[in-house]
């Protein structure tokens, strides 16, 4: 399953600069996982400073 990022997200940007297939992109409110295209390797979740990201259902 792809990950998710929530509500939590501070827009940092730290999550898309790490993923390595560029499955993250910056929405109006928050960044975004693209699930098509996430290989669920976790690096995005491993250094958001706040946690907002984890693996979906």
């Amino acid at each position: 399953m792809a990950y998710k990022i929530n509500s939590e997200c501070i827009k940092c940007g730290a999550c898309a600069s790490v993923c390595p297939v560029e499955a993250i992109s910056e929405d109006d409110t928050q960044y975004v996982i693209d699930p098509g295209l996430c290989i669920d390797c976790g690096a995005c979740a491993a250094v958001c400073p706040v946690g907002a990201i984890s693996p979906g259902e």
